[in-house]
This record gives structure tokens, sequence and C-alpha cells, in this order.
């Protein structure tokens, strides 16, 4: 499995941007999918992530009601919709699946996906 993400940019602080993660290799339905951030200097954290066919979303508090995930399997992409951005925000972000046979399945935890994508760079300026 293969997992590419794009969308990333330079924006200002109240923008918006929609990043999209793509997989390859393998049928996206039968995976969960997360967004996890790194920013410089400090540890990965998880963003949000979305269950095999949508029914299942979560969310960092720190993103709630700003951001927003979702999928397409029929174009095997997952989306992360991204509002009211902040500079706390900037970061590099990667997409990653977890296969699971679970419809409703979800997790947070980054030990539980097992592809993981190359990032992609959001940057929010003041």
């Amino acid at each position: 499995v293969q997992l590419q993400a794009s969308g990333g940019g330079l924006v200002q602080a109240g923008g918006s941007l929609r990043l999209s993660c793509t997989v390859s290799g393998r049928t996206l339905s039968g995976y969960a999918v997360g967004w996890f951030r790194q920013a410089p200097g400090k540890e990965r954290e998880f963003v949000a992530a979305v269950s095999r066919h949508g029914g299942s979303t979560v969310y960092a508090d720190s993103v709630k009601g700003r951001f927003t995930i979702s999928r397409d399997n029929a174009k095997n992409t997952v989306y992360l919709q991204m509002n009211i951005l902040k500079p706390t925000d900037t970061a590099v972000y990667y997409c990653a699946s977890d296969l699971t046979l679970s419809s409703s399945y979800v997790s947070t935890e980054a030990i539980r996906y097992e592809y993981w994508g190359q990032g992609t760079l959001v940057t929010v300026s003041s």
C-alpha cells in the first residue's frame, strides 16, 4: 500500500486548505485512515481519523470544529478540510492507513497504522 499526501502550502491565519491522501496498491475501503502532524521540534500528534466507510470519525480537541475528515473510496482518496487555520497548525501532515475488518473501527494511536505517506507541509502565517 502506498499513500501520497498533497495539498499543503502557505496560508494566512484564518484561511483554509484541503489536504488529500491518495492510496494506491490496495482498495482503500479495507482501511481506516488517519491524519497526523509533526511541528518542528515537537512529537508527532494525532489530528483526525475516519473509519473504512466514513461512518465514524474522531478528532483531536485542538482541531475539533475547524477540521473535517472525509473519504471517497471510489477515488481511493481521503480528505482533510482545514478551516480557520492558526499558526499553531503549522506542521508536516501525514496520512496513514490501518487495515481493519471492522466498519466502525477508528484509532487515534499512531502505532495502529501500518502504512504512512511522505507528508505535506502546511505553514500558517500570522
